[in-house]
């Protein structure tokens, strides 16, 4: 009875815990569950900066700072004459980069198309840039008066669409949100006293956010743009307890390390550290790698060459390699002006799908192998079985020798996608896997998966 009763007092602690605002305590917020073994999701940049859809999405910094140097970022003065001079060439004198929001049309945005691709992808949760750097929001925002999707552009909802549409496919949906706007006066006039008023923060940056969760409840809040100052600025651990404790969701998100410029990869519900992060090696704390499919650019670009794209050998290693390490990966796609998804992107997604349909069950729901010593070959693990995934296949007579694994605990190994058991063998503190022959024309290609049975 007394086992009982503690159990009921520690579950109703849990709960009705109350966050406060400091890191000690939002740092103790356990992370939802979904989040790590959903393992796969889609990134997509998409925005005003689609419509030039040149260099990079940070095209209006870039343009601006040939002209205003070090406004806030100093940027190479190549890259800032390569934009200038595309301007220079094609638009007239005066147009400037609000110009373009109206051109901003997404005509053929479909987002039943888009959702049943991501599904198809295997992914499991998707996170749209609600607002980028440039300020624009992807909502009819009551904080971004004639700077919003319904005011000027596709006169819709983008971000809703898109939301109402990923969920019917039984996928999590997210919002990216950039805390700062490159250009907004009153961020402007925070900057001139180092940060010591908060007008931005307190008329822009939280009102926007509350309605951003109460309006849409996404089950991701992506947080960027925050280096330019500290978490106190930005109010970060007092939006974070509001957040846990009383908003729509706040037993359900899930939120990044990206809260001022003292928080990455120290404080926050999974850490992202830098862009394209994968370290290689196991993690203590959730981590995501959040990485692009164009290696230069996470908005689409028309100046984009063949070779800045991964190929499917170079996503799947980025995928496997993560989740073996703790991760997740989140794949980055950037649409057209006009809400298309370009062949190449759809093209690599679906192969990654029908990847994961032989060997999803070496990725979903597992946990890195804490046996794990051979860094060149990703493990992940579930309760009955370690996955080993190999990036190639073996040249030794279809022979693989896998350092890591101890022969004495092995029971026997299957190839993912082929009936029957493998053989092995031992090799000093090692095991010697024989892969069968295959057919061609096999489904399996990309990387190879070994189901191991320990005893």
């Amino acid at each position: 009875i007394g086992l009982f009763v503690n159990t009921i007092y520690c579950l109703d602690n849990e709960i009705n815990v109350k966050y406060e605002p400091n890191w000690e305590s939002l740092d103790k917020r356990p992370l939802p569950q979904w989040y790590d073994e959903a393992k796969v999701g889609i990134f997509i940049h998409w925005g005003v900066f689609s419509v030039p859809a040149f260099d990079s999405e940070w095209f209006w910094s870039v343009l601006t700072h040939i002209f205003i140097i070090h406004i806030i970022y100093n940027w190479a003065a190549k890259k800032q004459k390569n934009v200038v001079d595309f301007m220079t060439r094609n638009y007239r004198p005066g147009f400037t980069y609000a110009d373009f929001a109206k051109e901003f049309t997404a005509e053929l945005f479909d987002p039943d198309k888009w959702a049943q691709l991501f599904k198809d992808s295997g992914a499991k949760y998707v996170v749209l840039t609600s607002k980028h750097h440039e300020g624009y929001t992807m909502w009819p925002s009551k904080t971004s008066w004639n700077w919003n999707v319904m005011d000027v552009g596709p006169r819709r909802d983008l971000l809703g669409d898109l939301a109402v549409s990923v969920r019917k496919t039984g996928l999590k949906f997210g919002a990216y949100h950039s805390l700062l706007e490159f250009f907004n006066p009153l961020f402007l006039a925070d900057q001139s006293t180092g940060y010591k008023t908060q007008e931005f923060v307190k008329a822009k940056v939280l009102p926007e956010m509350k309605e951003l969760v109460n309006t849409y409840k996404p089950d991701v809040l992506w947080s960027d743009g925050e280096w330019v100052a500290d978490d106190k600025y930005w109010s970060a651990t007092d939006f974070l307890a509001w957040l846990y404790n009383e908003s729509p969701v706040k037993d359900t998100i899930v939120t990044n390390d990206r809260w001022g410029s003292n928080t990455k990869c120290k404080h926050g519900g999974f850490y992202t550290c830098q862009d394209r992060y994968n370290p290689g090696v196991i993690q203590n704390r959730k981590f995501e790698n959040a990485m692009s499919l164009d290696r230069n650019s996470w908005g689409f670009r028309r100046d984009v060459q063949l070779d800045a794209y991964l190929n499917m050998w170079d996503l799947i290693e980025q995928l496997t390699k993560t989740v073996s390490c703790g991760g997740n990966l989140l794949i980055n796609i950037g649409p057209t002006a006009d809400g298309r998804i370009n062949l190449l992107f759809e093209e690599r997604l679906r192969d990654l799908g029908s990847w994961l349909k032989v060997n999803g069950e070496a990725i979903y729901s597992t946990k890195p192998w804490k046996h794990q010593n051979d860094t060149v070959t990703p493990y992940t693990s579930t309760d009955k079985a370690v996955y080993l995934i190999s990036l190639r296949w073996p040249d030794n007579n279809n022979e693989q020798e896998l350092g890591a694994l101890d022969p004495t605990i092995v029971s026997k190994i299957e190839l993912l996608g082929v009936s029957g058991e493998l053989k092995f063998s031992p090799k000093g503190k090692g095991t010697v896997v024989t892969y069968p022959p295959l057919t061609p024309g096999t489904a399996l290609k990309h990387a190879f998966v070994l189901k191991i049975y320990t005893k």
